[in-house]
Order: structure tokens, then sequence, then C-alpha cells
């Protein structure tokens, strides 16, 4: 059976490193499953290592954190104008983000008819063009502040091209402290202002202010432009199931795509496009040298391999769903010994079991 294995030690340290780097309170993110880690072991890891906010985008998250955690804070980084995710946000005591004026009046209705007042985080549109109000729209921000059943304890962006373009990330952050300033002296304190992300905080400078957010980071797989000191972590398992030979001329996988050119020692390991083995994460830039990289893979006609007993394997025929074939000819690996791929868990199907050692 495949599961993900994290190193429970060196995400440990990558969390200490990534504190002393930021200097401030870290926000942990803990979105998408946990960047794939799984949320809930992931959480757990944070919060042994003195996190005190978390943050999500799913309003589905919520319940899986107040589970496990014990009053810390959970900030809701979606600006929402249904109703029904707004009583969620509220009803659990969230945080909520405020990016619209739709959304600010949404949340004071639900939150006057739940009787509570809800702590909110106003967010500012820099140039993401996602959540948030929009440099021009400062005035119709501020009138948000007066509704009665809203508490306004931050103020936030997000860069959008902070692993690549630190002349932009530091226009964004000019942007968004105007703003800031500008609503401050309508309404006076704002709370928190936190806007750096994780590459934000391996790339530029400046970016720290009361509070940083970090999610990939920890996970020691980030674009940065420089050494981080970070370990990178997790791989895919699994134990080898069988072993076989086959002469030369006979065709592995799906379609008979690879015909071996010898006898060949081949191992089955029980992973394959279920698991995660084989996916690509699309890239968001579609640069020239990223053409050129796929050209240069085509032409090389690169090979996927699979580690086994400390040695690399390539891996023959198709992936397939859930099972590939990898050639180990003139070794003594046989049924039992663990093979293991690096790839990122954000690609690692949810299902799979997230193993921390």
């Amino acid at each position: 059976m495949s599961r993900y294995v994290i190193d429970r030690t060196k995400l440990g340290e990558n969390i200490e490193l990534i504190k002393e780097k930021a200097g401030v309170p870290v926000i942990g993110v803990v979105k998408g499953n946990g960047y794939g880690f799984g949320i809930k072991e992931f959480t757990l890891a944070l919060k042994e290592h003195g996190i005190k906010t978390f943050a999500v985008t799913e309003v589905t998250d919520i319940p899986v954190l107040k589970e496990i955690l014990d009053g810390e804070d959970i900030l809701v980084m979606r600006s929402t104008c249904v109703e029904s995710e707004a009583e969620t946000i509220a009803k659990n005591g969230c945080i909520a983000t405020i990016g619209s004026t739709e959304a600010a009046r949404v949340m004071n209705e639900v939150s006057e008819k739940l009787g509570v007042k809800t702590r909110c985080h106003l967010k500012i549109d820099t140039g993401m063009g996602r959540y948030g109000f929009m440099p021009g729209e400062v005035g119709e921000a501020i009138k948000c502040y007066a509704l009665p059943n809203l508490e306004f304890t931050g103020i936030y962006t997000h860069f959008s091209s902070a692993f690549r373009n630190k002349a932009l990330t530091a226009s964004q952050l000019e942007v968004f402290k105007d703003a800031a300033e500008q609503i401050k002296k309508e309404v006076g304190e704002t709370g928190i202002m936190h806007c750096a992300n994780s590459p934000a905080l391996l790339n530029s400078t400046g970016v720290t202010l009361d509070a940083v957010r970090i999610g990939s980071a920890f996970t020691g797989r980030v674009i940065t432009d420089s050494k981080t000191g970070l370990h990178r972590l997790g791989s895919l398992e699994a134990e080898v199931v069988d072993v076989k030979t086959v002469p030369a001329g006979y065709a592995v996988g799906y379609n008979g795509t690879y015909t071996t050119k010898r006898e060949t020692k081949i191992a089955i390991v029980p992973f394959g496009h279920y698991d995660g083995f084989g996916l690509a994460k699309e890239k968001e830039q579609y640069d020239l040298r990223y053409i050129l990289g796929i050209i240069k893979r085509f032409l090389n006609k690169k090979r996927m391999y699979v580690r086994i007993n400390g040695e690399l394997h390539y891996v023959i025929g198709g992936i397939g769903l859930s099972h590939t074939a990898i050639d180990i000819t003139g070794t003594d690996i046989k049924p039992g010994d663990t093979a293991s791929v690096d790839i990122s868990p954000l690609m690692v199907n949810p299902r799979i079991e997230r193993e921390y050692k």
C-alpha cells in the first residue's frame, strides 16, 4: 500500500527556521489539505511549534481545524458573499476576510442574526485581481468599519509574483501601505498588517510587517532565487509487491509502448497516476525557458525513476493507474523492499495516507 512520508524532525527544523527568518508572528496556512501534508497532521505540527493562527480558504476546513485546536485563531482567506459560508465563519468564531461591500453586508447581517460580533481582516487588492477592495475603493472600504456587528482586527493583501518579480512585489507593498494609511486616518487603528507569503518572505526584504502567512515554505518546496536552508520534504513510498523476468523483445505496459532490448528483471510497485506519480503540476508562467525545457526533455527522452534500496532504477512502460514497472536488472531487489519517489505533496491523492516519521 502506498503512503506519503514526511520527516517530522526535519519539518520541525523548517518551522523553526521560518519563525527565525520572519521575526514576527507566523500565520500557518494549511489550505489544500495542509499543502498536501494532511491538514490535521500538518496543523498539529505547526501548533507544537507555537503557531497560534491558522489560515484556510475553504469553509469546509473549519470543522476539521476546530476538532484539533484549543482556542487558536482561524483566518478564512475568502471574501464571501454566500450567506451559508458567512454563517459557518461567524458561528465558529473565525476571522472573516472582507474584500467587498457586499461581503461586509452579508457578514454583518449573518452576525446580527447569530448574536455575535465577527472579527474581520480587510483585504486590499494590490494586483492579484481576486479578493479585495481596489486601491481606488478605499472610501467604500472605510464604510465597512461602521458596521456594528463587525470588528476589524487586521488588514492584508496578497503578492501576485513574489517568486519571480521583486520590483512588482515592492510596488504592491507600497500600494498596500498607502491604502492602509488612508484607512487608518479615518478609522484609527486597523489591527495587524500582513502581506508576505512564502516566496515573499524568502525572496524580498521589508515585507514582514506585523505577521507573515506561510504554507509552502514549511514543506521546503517553494520557488526562491537563493539557498534557504530548508529541507525538501515528502516522498511517495510503497513496497515492491512482485518481481519477474521477461525476455528481450517483450512489450511492457499498456499499448506496448516499451519493448525490452535484453532479458529484463522487473519490479512491480503499487503506485501510479491515482497516487499522484507521473502527474505534473502545471506552471503558472509559460516563458521561453519553460518551453525550451519541454523541447529538451522530449529530445533527450527523459525517463522517470524510482529509488529502491538507495539506488535509482528507471520506469519502463507507461505508468498505470495504480502500478508501475521498474527495470531492476542486475540487482538483488526482492518483494518487500521499499520503493520511493520525490513528488510534490500537492499532486498526491488526498486519500493516500500521510505518514509522519
